[in-house]
């Protein structure tokens, strides 16, 4: 039987693979998404300096969110984090899935961020 620690070490060496391509820059930062069960969140990361330079989650009180581990969840917070970039004058990012397939509550997120100003 698999555990969810056994998928969790599974998905962080994917996400390792991933990070060993990807980064940051000051002018193309990184678009980090982490998923849990109840949230969903996403930074906007740049790697050269180290900084957040943009957040959102599905824990802000801006959203007010009946139900914080669903698609629409994650298309909220989507639309919230590249509202957010776009007032910081961000318009091209990098994709970072963070270890997680591609479909669901990541593609959904990923498809509001795109709708709503970010380019990736």
């Amino acid at each position: 039987m698999i555990t969810k620690q056994d998928k969790n070490k599974v998905r962080k060496k994917r996400h390792a693979r991933v990070r060993s391509k990807i980064t940051g820059t000051a002018t193309r930062p990184r678009l980090n998404v982490f998923r849990s069960n109840k949230h969903i969140s996403a930074q906007i990361i740049d790697d050269a300096n180290g900084v957040t330079i943009v957040s959102a989650s599905s824990l802000d009180k801006d959203l007010n969110l009946d139900s914080t581990g669903n698609v629409d969840a994650a298309v909220k917070v989507g639309e919230l984090v590249a509202k957010r970039a776009v007032e910081k004058g961000l318009k091209s990012v990098v994709f970072d899935r963070g270890g997680y397939l591609y479909h669901g509550r990541i593609k959904a997120l990923a498809d509001a961020a795109r709708e709503n100003g970010l380019e990736f």
